[in-house]
């Protein structure tokens, strides 16, 4: 029988790095009292107008260079229709026909097998980039049957990114949306803190036998981890193919990742593809943005936003401090990847090789094999370690002047973990791990030994 193929497309969700939301002056924060944070706007009271952030201009336009799209100058509002508690307006101001960035591309590794050695790059088509406003939430409270509503989200500024049915399986979607992830990071854009649902994700999955059309497909929404991502994936897959096996029929319906179970449930079906009567926003004009050729001289640069300025200014994104440090440190591209991979580790290590005469690829190893595995055992980020590079440091200095042991050192490493404040040097000397460098007092140790096991050593003799 032939194999089937599997095939997944994304859309992702990322919440905008903004003091304000899309269109109000409204503060925008995690975990603020209920329906504090609430403009008339965001409420939708009549006679109020939508006013553009700049700030979330910029981070679009910014994400649509790193993700190498192509910014358009001139972009439209448009609204969508959906009537739901959460959204005071009855529709959603997005950007459904000229969206602000188009065709770009993400490009993303993963392990082979599992073998950290053995790493494929792949790469993912962008669609397109869109600017829209987050709804509020429905907290459903079940001992008294009610709902309640909470707008504080209402009007948060979204950057939504469309990727093509590019991949295959629940690993390389989370390996995309990891790096993804860490593109936003570094430049600012989004948080992108997938547990404060900062960065939200939408699975659209099918499968097909080779030189047939794709198949019906099913959309997996509202995934908040990237573990859930690739196991809704992966259930997603097997559960359709099993279906079809069995002489099934898959729905074209939207469906729900149940964490506690392991599997996808069914919340909704698109049969009656739902209408959301997109029409133009008739509130806002055009968004145009600029470049340097067609900056107007008497322009106010306030009130612009210039592409070539963003673009001068990008940081170095994560594939390129990758390939720095494999050249600066002579460490393996792996060990690149785990660097970073946890928040504050890639600054950890170059501080640690800046205090310690140790060479940079023995380093790595202490920091990936030790100190890595204390963290994730007690679940601290590397910001929480109760190790500093400066003691970890002046550990491996003591460890490279062949003062201690490689076994006496992951023993103080040990000591040093409860944070007590005692430094590496306090801690050999309390435990007397040093190794001992004099030969004569070497030998005295051995005759001591010998001469208090006379018998044990007539017999070995007469043995």
């Amino acid at each position: 029988l032939a194999p089937w193929i599997p095939v997944v497309g994304l859309e992702i969700h990322a919440q905008i790095s903004s003091n304000s939301k899309l269109f109000s002056g409204s503060q925008v924060q995690f975990a603020a009292p209920p329906n504090s944070l609430v403009s008339f706007f965001d409420a939708s009271l009549p006679g109020t107008l939508p006013v553009l952030n700049r700030r979330c201009v910029e981070a679009a336009v910014m994400t649509g260079l790193a993700l190498n799209c192509s910014i358009n100058k001139k972009s439209l509002f448009d609204r969508k229709h959906y009537f739901y508690a959460d959204l005071p307006a009855g529709y959603q101001i997005t950007q459904q026909r000229v969206p602000i960035a188009v065709n770009g591309s993400l490009s993303y590794s993963l392990c082979v097998d599992n073998k950290m050695s053995q790493m494929v790059t792949k790469t993912v088509r962008i669609k397109q980039i869109q600017l829209e406003q987050d709804s509020g939430k429905s907290l459903h409270d079940d001992t008294r049957s009610q709902t309640l509503v909470d707008l504080n989200r209402a009007g948060v500024g979204l950057m939504e990114v469309v990727m093509e049915p590019d991949m295959c399986c629940g690993e390389e979607a989370a390996a995309a949306v990891r790096e993804l992830q860490l593109i936003l990071q570094t430049l600012g854009s989004s948080q992108a803190v997938m547990a404060e649902g900062q960065l939200r994700v939408d699975a659209n999955v099918s499968v097909h036998h080779s030189g047939e059309p794709y198949g019906v497909r099913t959309e997996v929404k509202n995934i908040n981890s990237l573990r859930f991502l690739a196991k809704a994936v992966d259930y997603e897959i097997q559960r359709q193919i099993e279906e079809l096996e069995n002489g099934g029929t898959i729905l074209n319906e939207t469906r729900a990742f149940d964490s506690k179970l392991g599997c996808t449930v069914p919340m909704r079906d698109k049969e009656g593809k739902q209408n959301y009567r997109f029409m133009p926003e008739p509130n806002l004009p055009p968004l145009i943005l600029y470049d340097a050729k067609s900056l107007p001289a008497n322009m106010d640069h306030q009130q612009v936003v210039n592409i070539d300025w963003i673009h001068e200014r990008l940081p170095d994104l994560p594939s390129v401090k990758r390939v720095k440090l494999v050249e600066r440190y002579g460490i393996l591209p792996e060990h690149s990847f785990a660097l970073l991979n946890e928040d504050g580790l890639t600054e950890f290590f170059e501080n640690v090789v800046k205090q310690t005469q140790m060479k940079p690829k023995k380093v790595i190893g202490w920091i990936l094999n030790v100190l890595l595995s204390y963290l994730k055992q007690h679940s601290l980020t590397v910001k929480e370690s109760p190790v500093s590079s400066v003691l970890l440091a002046d550990l491996l200095n003591l460890l490279e002047k062949k003062e201690i042991s490689s076994t006496a050192a992951k023993q103080v490493l040990a000591e040093l973990w409860k944070g007590e404040g005692k430094t590496p040097l306090e801690i050999v000397k309390e435990k007397k791990l040093e190794l001992i460098q004099d030969q004569k007092e070497l030998e005295q140790i051995c005759q001591a030994v010998i001469d208090g096991q006379e018998n044990e050593v007539i017999m070995m003799v007469l043995g």
